[in-house]
């Protein structure tokens, strides 16, 4: 796995194209920090988009049921592993690590063998 920080300039840019790549999997996200300890916002829902939005200086992770937005975003880094994005991780402005997992939904014909 490769991690990488995005440079502020770019995080617009850079999500609206994964955005593209990413809509159909699944994502968990996770909020772990010192003062609140580590929790689970939403557990493997289907993904629609990430986008930053410059202006309001707001993160979005979109699914199907849960919009859970991260306001003032300091640093964003991505995970990578050999069959692509695995990670998105925003440092929000109190500190706390904000961490979007990717997975890829399971084929029902998978299932069935």
């Amino acid at each position: 796995m490769a991690t990488q920080k995005l440079e502020a300039s770019g995080w617009r840019a850079y999500l609206d194209n994964v955005s593209r790549v990413i809509t159909g999997q699944h994502t968990e996200i996770e909020i772990a920090g010192l003062a609140i300890g580590d929790q689970i916002e939403a557990k493997w829902l289907p993904l629609t988009g990430l986008t930053y939005d410059s202006k309001g200086d707001l993160f979005e992770v979109a699914t199907e049921t849960v919009d859970h937005l991260i306001r003032q975003p300091k640093e964003i880094y991505v995970e990578y592993g050999a069959d692509g994005l695995h990670s998105v991780e925003v440092i929000d402005a109190d500190g706390n690590h904000q961490i979007i997992k990717l997975k890829s939904p399971i084929a029902l014909e998978a299932l069935k063998d």
